[in-house]
């Protein structure tokens, strides 16, 4: 499971998806926070989990390559039941993970690159709360873009 994690992580793309979003914010971004980023801290490494895990989730049973629930299972003799457990146990760790880091007043980066990192797994959780709407992209994606940037729960 920690070899599979190792890869899973880097082929998720989160870091260089989160450090390409920091290329149009101008002086608000130094190279400092891209030394952040490249030092993989905790913060990011739990966000990463969080949108990894989740997507594993909800893609165990119909997508064509091995996901953690699988890795799970096989290394530990579970059932799908036990590897979904202990796999939302780690989403939770995670989350409380980044939650804390974030909170952190000696964090070396500024804010707007700590929301940054918060967000991509907030939107990962949209998109895999229930079911895959990221792959099934038929189905309530429309709905849920719609909600969070059209019609927002609260308006600054």
């Amino acid at each position: 499971m920690e070899e599979y994690m190792k890869v899973a992580i880097v082929t998720s793309a989160y870091m260089m998806l989160l450090t390409t979003s920091l290329v149009g914010m101008g002086n608000l971004v130094t190279k400092k926070d891209f030394d952040w980023i490249t030092s993989e801290p905790l913060l990011l490494l739990a966000s990463a989990t969080i949108c990894r895990l989740t997507n594993d989730l909800v893609g165990y049973g119909f997508e064509k390559k091995p996901t953690a629930v699988e890795c799970y299972m096989n290394e530990n003799g579970a059932s799908k039941e036990e590897a979904f457990a202990e796999l939302q146990e780690q989403v939770t760790k995670a989350w409380k993970d980044m939650n804390q880091e974030s909170l952190r007043p000696t964090i070396p980066v500024s804010m707007p690159v700590v929301t940054r990192a918060l967000n991509f797994p907030r939107i990962a959780h949209l998109f895999y709360v229930e079911d895959d709407e990221y792959t099934k992209s038929e189905a309530n994606i429309k709905d849920i873009i719609h909600g969070v940037l059209v019609e927002p729960i609260m308006s600054v």
